[in-house]
């Protein structure tokens, strides 16, 4: 059976991995109080709302917490360049 581009692409996104608050905020050593608050206030990881629920993509929050990595602390990092 011949799989298209496009189904195995929806494969792929069906795969990944999508936590709650708690698991995503033990993932970047945070506190779910602070997940919340930046998803009021912005400035946090991009999260998925179904319904109810909010999910993290475990592949973009990884994502977002590499692009924060900087080598000392006036390091502006590449969102101010």
């Amino acid at each position: 059976m011949r799989v298209s581009k496009e189904n195995s692409r929806l494969v792929a996104i069906q795969r990944r991995r999508r936590l709650d608050e708690k698991e995503a905020a033990s993932s970047l050593g945070l506190s779910v109080r602070t997940l919340q608050q930046w998803r009021l206030k912005g400035g946090g990881p991009p999260f998925l709302k179904l319904g109810a629920a909010v999910r993290y993509d475990e592949e973009v929050l990884e994502c977002w917490a590499t692009s924060r990595t900087r080598a000392n602390t006036s390091d502006p990092g590449p969102a101010a360049a």
